[in-house]
């Protein structure tokens, strides 16, 4: 009897020996193991931004500086969005970011209702703050805490100065966008009018078409029709800018006209090498996705309340044909 006692407690002392020999091998190692690095850690934001013109020269550069920045900020950002202008993919992307319950929403405005449902109420009732960038829409209509991006007014003013510059005081001047005159295009179309206004010699025509090729080679020939004489045009949207000076080419020499169009289409660029645009407006979307991405950390953090909400506003300026040649 007394041998069985003696190896049970035998027994029980080595378990209780192997027991404390793991735990202080726990010990010493957890004591050795180096803290996570910063690359390991989780981010403490997860921000998207969303497009409905991925793919572009312009929007790959504004992604990449706002993917930069939430780096150096301890954020994670994701770019989402759509090809072509899919608008319907676009606003599915902006429900499902908003469905995934995401820090922050860096997006294009859209100035539609359906954008407005979503950021206004839907984006609101999670708590998600949402920044709109390269293009705005109304402060009261869609509650977007602030907008970083060039100013549309001021390019209007920009480019219809710089028309003036070239073409002088007197002509005809065609104002081409789309349909749907959505409000950075009015905001265009404003600064332009509160410039060539001021010379009475000059006269102006707006024209607006949809988005559709066949449409836009129509609607120039029906303006060139009616306005045999006209002396400029300007593509109010940059999607217009190709099928426009395409057909304009047709019809006569394009160095007739002074043509000038905006920056955020990939076609523009190379019409102005060829010297078939006189000039573009020129943006900052390297700045815009930097900065963007600074006041929703900003925001965040509780740093900077309320965010300015007329928006933080980019640098624009003027490209001429001769600085690309």
């Amino acid at each position: 009897m007394h041998k069985k006692v003696s190896a049970l407690l035998a027994i029980v002392a080595l378990t209780l020996l192997i027991f404390t020999i793991m735990a202080a091998m726990r010990f010493v190692q957890s004591e050795h193991e180096l803290p996570l690095t910063r690359s390991q850690q989780q981010p403490k934001y997860r921000l998207v931004l969303i497009t409905f013109d991925l793919g572009t020269p312009f929007w790959q550069q504004l992604g990449n500086a706002a993917e930069q920045q939430a780096q150096r900020l301890d954020a994670k950002l994701e770019v989402w969005g759509s090809y072509g202008r899919d608008r319907e993919s676009f606003l599915k992307q902006l429900e499902i970011a908003i469905d995934s319950r995401v820090d922050g929403i860096i997006v294009q405005g859209l100035d539609t209702d359906e954008f407005v449902n979503l950021t206004k109420v839907k984006a609101a009732f999670y708590g998600i703050p949402v920044i709109t960038v390269a293009s705005d829409v109304p402060m009261q209509s869609s509650l977007r805490k602030t907008y970083v991006g060039s100013d549309p007014h001021a390019a209007g003013q920009l480019i219809a100065e710089k028309l003036i510059q070239d073409m002088g005081k007197k002509g005809t001047v065609v104002l081409m966008g789309d349909n749907r005159n959505e409000y950075d295009q009015q905001q265009r179309v404003k600064g332009m009018e509160h410039i060539l206004k001021q010379y009475p010699g000059i006269h102006t025509e707006y024209v607006q078409t949809p988005e559709v090729r066949d449409k836009i080679v129509a609607a120039t020939q029906n303006i060139m029709n009616r306005f045999p004489n006209v002396n400029a045009f300007i593509s109010i949207d940059s999607n217009l800018t190709e099928a426009m000076v395409q057909e304009i080419s047709r019809r006569s020499s394009i160095e007739s006209y002074k043509i000038y169009s905006f920056d955020d289409n990939p076609d523009v660029l190379p019409l102005l090498r060829d010297g078939k645009l006189d000039g573009i407006l020129e943006q900052s979307p390297d700045e815009m996705g930097k900065v963007s991405v600074h006041m929703m950390i900003q925001w965040l953090n509780g740093k900077t309340l309320p965010l300015n909400r007329d928006g933080y506003l980019t640098d624009i300026s003027i490209r001429t044909a001769a600085q690309v040649q």
